[in-house]
C-alpha cells in the first residue's frame, strides 16, 4: 500500500481541507511543522516517514485565482528525491516545450513534477483520451454521489492513464472512512491501472480494507497531522 501525503495550497499557505469546502480552508496547524509554509510541511512529513511521493493541490490555480507555480518549483528543487503529483487545474499533460501551447496552467519544467488531470477541471462534454499520457495521473472527482466531469471519462477505463485517483471531496478531512463501494467498483474496472483512494482515511484499519479490495495507494493529510497513522503504521503499510 503506497501512502501519499497531501498538501493543499491556498494564498501561499498549506491549508486544512475539509469536505471540499474550499472557501473555509484555513492555514494548517500541525505538530509536524512550525507554521504553514509548504517547505516546512513537506519537511515535517519526511521527518515522520521516508515518503517518495507527495500530492499537491494548487487550489488557487484550480479556481483560476492565481497559482503557486514558484512555490511548487521550489519544493521540487529542495526535495529532488520526491515525486510531486500536482493538480493545478490542467486539462491535459502540460507541453512545456511547445511554442503554440494554449494559455492556462503553467507547464512543468522539472522532472520530479507530475501532472494531475482533475475531472472537475474538464469540459463537461469532452472526455479526453489520457491512456497514452504516461506521466499524467487522472483524478476522478466526486462530490457526494455526483461525478464532476465528463461522464464518458468515468464510464470508459480505456481512456484512463496508468494511475487514477478517486477523489471523494465530501469525505476529505471528515474521517468518514473511504468510499469502499466506489473504490471496489473502480478497482474491478481498472484494466490494470492503479487506483488511489483520496478522502476519508481514518487509521491503519482503513489501509487494510483498501488493500483487500485492490487499491494501490491512498492520499492522506489529516490522519498524518492528527497522529492517527503512526510511524509503525506507515512502516507496516
Amino acid at each position: 500500500m503506497r501512502i501519499i501525503p497531501v498538501i493543499d495550497l491556498k494564498g501561499g499557505h498549506v491549508v486544512r481541507a475539509f469536505r471540499g469546502e474550499r472557501a473555509s480552508y484555513a492555514p494548517i496547524v500541525t505538530p509536524l511543522a512550525a507554521g504553514s509554509a509548504p517547505e516546512a510541511v513537506v519537511a515535517g512529513f519526511l521527518r515522520l516517514h521516508d515518503f517518495d511521493t507527495i500530492y499537491v493541490a494548487d487550489l488557487d490555480a484550480i479556481e483560476r485565482r492565481g497559482d503557486h507555480g514558484a512555490a511548487i518549483d521550489a519544493l521540487a528543487q529542495r526535495f529532488p528525491q520526491i515525486c510531486f503529483w500536482v493538480d493545478n487545474g490542467a486539462e491535459s499533460e502540460p507541453a512545456d516545450s511547445r511554442s503554440d501551447a494554449a494559455p492556462g496552467p503553467r507547464a512543468f519544467g522539472l522532472a520530479n513534477l507530475f501532472p494531475v488531470i482533475g475531472s472537475e477541471s474538464l469540459a463537461q462534454n469532452v472526455a479526453p483520451d489520457l491512456s497514452h499520457e504516461a506521466r499524467a495521473i487522472l483524478s476522478l472527482d466526486f462530490r457526494g454521489d455526483a461525478f464532476l466531469g465528463p461522464r464518458d471519462l468515468l464510464d470508459n477505463p480505456q481512456l484512463w492513464p496508468p494511475r487514477v485517483i478517486a477523489m471523494t471531496l465530501a469525505r476529505v478531512g471528515a474521517f468518514a472512512g473511504p468510499d469502499l463501494a466506489l473504490l471496489s467498483s473502480l478497482a474491478r474496472r481498472a484494466q490494470g491501472r492503479e487506483i488511489y483512494a483520496a478522502g476519508g482515511l481514518r487509521d491503519a484499519r482503513d489501509l487494510e480494507r483498501l488493500a483487500q479490495i485492490g487499491v494501490a495507494g491512498v492520499l492522506v493529510a489529516s490522519a498524518l497531522h492528527d497522529g492517527r497513522l503512526s510511524r509503525d503504521d506507515l512502516r507496516s503499510a
